[in-house]
């Protein structure tokens, strides 16, 4: 299978997407370690997820998942899609002996799943794999990058579970 510059990430300079962000501030040494995996996987499906050190970066792994694009309305495969996300990345961390794991708002900016039902599909998703996970984990964090995503987060966040930082 060829591989195409998109199965690499973003590579638009200065380009806002939280994968160029990532990578940005990582350091070219996590681009050439995904290189290498993605050279091993072929393409990464919509909904899977690797890992990779992270670097840079003040953590020590990333974790790499592809979330569905919105063209038109919101689909049942899509929103499938975004569930597996989730899901796959908590089974990395799991896997992986990861205890916290930051969320970015995944697909949110310019693959364009709307914001409210894609924060309530993370929630939700993110709550029904506790039920039988919860010992692997300490934290969870959704991290956000703006005022109206955090409104969103904190309207749909049982306000049990918010904690002021």
């Amino acid at each position: 299978m060829q591989q195409t510059p998109q199965d690499f990430g973003c590579f638009t300079p200065c380009h806002k997407c939280i994968d160029n962000q990532i990578n940005t501030f990582a350091g070219v040494g996590l681009r050439l370690e995904c290189n290498e995996k993605m050279k091993q996987i072929g393409k990464l499906e919509t909904g899977k997820a690797f890992i990779t050190k992270a670097h840079n970066l003040p953590s020590n792994y990333v974790i790499h998942t592809v979330g569905p694009i919105i063209y038109e309305n919101v689909t049942e495969k899509e929103i499938q899609e975004l569930k597996n996300c989730y899901i796959n990345s908590l089974e990395l961390a799991k896997e992986n002996n990861i205890r916290e794991i930051a969320f970015c708002s995944i697909s949110t900016g310019e693959f364009r799943f709307p914001k409210v039902q894609a924060s309530k599909i993370a929630i939700n998703t993110v709550k029904e794999y506790l039920k039988k996970n919860e010992k692997y984990f300490d934290k969870i964090i959704f991290n956000v990058f703006k005022d109206e995503n955090y409104d969103i987060y904190f309207k749909n966040l049982n306000p049990i579970i918010v904690k002021s930082i």
